[in-house]
């Protein structure tokens, strides 16, 4: 049974899907999906597209677009099986498949192919942890494993990455950076980020610590793990967690600097010649240290430009 608001969604979005209409199937995946799911499905999955397939003409690319979000749903709200891990990996394989060899007539807004691929990635990263932790699988799931070893497999991912990025010429596009091309407005926001960025109390640190520890690469292992040696298999996974570990406290490590450099720079600022014993002073630090900090300024004030050129980024200089 298909509920009156899910019929009327989906009629809505191929028909806009057919129409190009960019604008309205943007506010139908933004804003339609997202209250629809917080009020029927907020912990339970969308109809399955076999139910709202006639409601569609049983047209097979919407019904791939249909799965895509309807597995996106699940991976946000639910925890997907593995048998639903390997079926999403299916629809995308389909789906990019379509995009990339097939005669396309519509167009989609940015941001759904931006949350395709995007979220084609994390599942790719949700599988290999999944994999590996056999600790508590039952032996149906690793003969499933077993079975469709192809499923995310690494090289399979970055082929049909490659390809979108081929197909895309997104490449082109940012060469444009080169040429002072970039967009006003990235600009702009990205100046704002940086301002709200300086704040280094306790509290921001905690926020550092939270938002890199969510949004930081993740470490995983894209081969198959050893189904007969889980011990392996653990050691692989705290191997994971310690270079996590690692590449958090090395970005604590640099915010901590980046608090020391601008008091210099606050300092420097403001008088055109100065001591080190007096800005040592000032800055409450022996001179050995300020002299760490200085060239340490120097240093994170230097960046290679898209020539391969060293320059300097550093409005003051001594």
């Amino acid at each position: 049974m298909v509920a009156d608001s899910v019929k009327s969604f989906v009629v809505h979005m191929y028909r806009h899907i057919r129409e190009k209409n960019v604008y309205e199937i943007h506010q139908m995946c933004e804003t339609s999906f997202q209250s629809i799911s917080e009020r029927l499905f907020k912990e339970t999955s969308w109809p399955s597209v076999e139910a709202i397939a006639p409601y569609v003409d049983n047209d097979h690319v919407f019904c791939l677009l249909y799965r895509e979000m309807w597995f996106r749903h699940l991976y946000a709200r639910l925890s997907p099986t593995l048998k639903q891990r390997i079926d999403s990996y299916d629809n995308y394989c389909s789906l990019f498949q379509v995009v990339l060899h097939g005669v396309v007539n519509m167009q989609l807004p940015n941001q759904w192919l931006w949350d395709m691929v995007d979220e084609f990635v994390y599942q790719f990263q949700s599988f290999c942890q999944f994999r590996a932790k056999l600790k508590n699988k039952t032996e149906q799931e690793i003969a499933l494993l077993r079975q469709h070893d192809k499923a995310w497999n690494v090289y399979g991912v970055l082929n049909f990455l490659q390809a979108l990025v081929e197909k895309s010429c997104i490449i082109q596009i940012l060469e444009q950076d080169k040429h002072g091309l970039e967009h006003s407005q990235l600009r702009d926001k990205y100046g704002e980020k940086m301002m709200r960025m300086l704040r280094y109390d306790d509290e921001a640190f905690g926020i550092y610590d939270e938002l890199f520890s969510y949004a930081c690469p993740k470490f995983i292992t894209p081969s198959p793990p050893s189904f007969e040696e889980p011990l392996v298999n653990y050691n692989q996974l705290e191997l994971s967690q310690d270079a996590y570990r690692l590449q958090l406290k090395m970005f604590l490590y640099e915010v901590k600097q980046q608090q020391l450099l601008s008091g210099v720079r606050t300092f420097l600022k403001v008088y055109s010649s100065i001591s080190l014993a007096k800005l040592a002073n000032y800055m409450e630090v022996d001179e050995p240290t300020l002299r760490t900090i200085l060239l340490t300024y120097k240093h994170k004030t230097h960046s290679v430009d898209s020539d391969g050129r060293i320059i300097s980024n550093a409005d003051i200089d001594f």
